[in-house]
């Protein structure tokens, strides 16, 4: 009678520590539904609270498998829209930055303003570390991005470099001049052509963790006349 009354006790703990263990494991697979659904919307939140600041975000969209990786700054793809925004060099090159555990980001915006610079039809990819982006500027953003009686002309572009006939007293110089822009030790530099001023260089763009690899422009349309640029570069 002592004997079963033990074996009974054992299988009673046996099942109060099964019934434990299936309850356990019930509300960790439930923590891990409600992270799923909720932590990217909550991302999402967080990273449109944050690109607010420089202007109007559409949609901002997160996918992470699992959800749990989010609270480590990690997470599968980032997608924003925007309609338009106000943004430095300096302040683009730092949310990138911030955004380098992201494994792909596409970000589209109708238009972007970094001081007198206007883009339109922005979209910028993040795949890894590599980065490519290209927007579309008309011949009056140009214009209205230089100082008054200066000039730029498109003349042609290859293997990652810009070629532009620059007029209007650039590089010092009061007549026309042919310049390239292209990358240099990760930075974007442009110098005019000719022995007599291949020693002058311009930084275009210059900043520590975007490392840029190659630039390109053509011309878009006629009508009126705007161009269609191209960027790819590494963070780094």
């Amino acid at each position: 009678g002592v004997h079963a009354c033990k074996a009974g006790g054992v299988s009673a703990g046996r099942g109060k520590a099964g019934r434990a263990a299936a309850g356990s494991a019930a509300a960790i697979v439930l923590a891990l539904v409600l992270a799923q659904v909720f932590l990217p919307r909550i991302a999402a939140s967080r990273i449109s609270s944050r690109l607010t600041r420089y202007g109007t975000v559409e949609s901002v969209s997160v996918k992470a498998w699992p959800a749990v990786e989010l609270l480590w700054g990690s997470a599968d793809s980032v997608k924003v829209r925007a309609r338009s925004l106000k943004v430095s060099a300096a302040q683009a090159a730092k949310l990138l930055w911030e955004a380098r555990g992201l494994g792909s980001i596409e970000m589209t915006a109708s238009s972007v303003r970094e001081g007198p610079l206007r883009l339109r039809e922005v979209s910028l990819r993040k795949h890894g570390q590599a980065l490519a982006g290209q927007a579309r500027m008309t011949d009056a953003d140009v214009r209205a991005a230089l100082p008054e009686g200066f000039d730029v002309q498109l003349l042609s572009s290859e293997r990652g470099e810009v070629q532009v006939r620059a007029s209007g007293g650039l590089f010092g110089v009061g007549a026309s001049v042919d310049a390239v822009a292209g990358a240099s030790e990760g930075k974007l530099i442009a110098h005019p052509l000719g022995l007599l001023l291949s020693g002058l260089q311009l930084t275009l763009f210059s900043e520590p963790h975007v490392y840029v690899e190659g630039v390109g422009a053509r011309v878009e349309s006629g009508r009126p006349l705007s161009y269609r640029l191209t960027i790819s570069a590494t963070l780094r």
